[in-house]
């Protein structure tokens, strides 16, 4: 049986994951109290009854302080019983949840008549700390709407026959270094189409962009360094049983370089991964 537990910080978008894995065919129980995991795995995995093959629950904050502890203890009582764990950790950068919370007026759940917004952000973070470091798959939702982030979740989570599921982040480093990558290239160094006027305007998908990079020597001895590091390695993950791999790719502003290594690597890669995605974080 499959379990996924889907936890996080208020506001990052586990309601909204919960319900992408519910029309994934997962059975799903959001906000069950930690103390009762185990013993919803008993339940599940006992005779009797339809048992349902793959069930989503979601965890947050709102727990004992000693139950969130005990959960990577847990986790290994489920695998007694049965299942196949894994847990997705959703975050957002501090400033966006506080807006957040404020467009919203949604009150969190952790804050009360002496614990303001921001604190109360804090406290999640460290509450939740024994589940983020237990995590497969850490998604940064600060830069992601919700329907990129239903098609992001349904991409990863919902083919599991796949194996190793590998993205291509392209970002740009002015707006911030992408927190959930495994690996991070920096193409700054790389000749920038953004000096050209003709290409400024456009992004490293289209073919003038792409032209003016290929006819660049060190653009050519980059990409066969990176493409070749990441054929040496991504098979010693899969032997590994790692489930997602995110490699990010950046140049300055995020729409010419980093754009078409992306997008390169991840065609050369489709070839022979079952799951492989190009996400744009800084591109439409």
């Amino acid at each position: 049986m499959k379990l996924v537990v889907v936890s996080g910080l208020s506001g990052s978008g586990k309601s909204v994951a919960l319900h992408v894995l519910e029309d994934l065919g997962y059975y799903c129980i959001d906000n069950l109290p930690l103390g009762l995991l185990t013993a919803l795995g008993g339940q599940l995995s006992g005779p009797g009854g339809r048992t349902p093959e793959r069930v989503a629950v979601g965890i947050d904050a709102r727990n004992l302080a000693g139950d969130l502890e005990r959960f990577p203890a847990m986790l290994e009582e489920l695998a007694g019983h049965g299942f196949e764990s894994e847990t997705l950790f959703f975050f957002a950068e501090r400033e966006t949840l506080l807006k957040r919370f404020s467009e919203t007026r949604r009150k969190h759940p952790l804050t009360d008549g002496s614990l303001p917004l921001g604190d109360a952000i804090d406290a999640e973070w460290q509450l939740l700390e024994p589940i983020a470091a237990n995590a497969a798959l850490h998604i940064d939702t600060s830069h992601t709407n919700v329907h990129e982030l239903r098609d992001l979740i349904t991409s990863r989570v919902g083919r599991e026959e796949a194996g190793l599921s590998l993205q291509f982040l392209s970002f740009g480093f002015k707006h911030g270094v992408p927190a959930d990558a495994d690996f991070v290239f920096d193409i700054r160094c790389l000749p920038n189409p953004h000096w050209e006027p003709e290409l400024r305007a456009l992004t490293g998908r289209d073919f003038a962009v792409a032209e003016y990079l290929e006819g660049e020597p060190l653009v050519e001895q980059m990409y066969a360094q990176i493409r070749d590091f990441l054929a040496t390695w991504l098979p010693h993950f899969q032997r590994d049983n790692r489930s997602y791999v995110t490699v990010a790719i950046g140049c300055t502003g995020g729409q010419h370089r980093s754009v078409y290594f992306a997008e390169r690597l991840g065609a050369h890669f489709q070839d022979q991964l079952d799951s492989v995605q190009v996400r744009h974080r800084e591109v439409p």
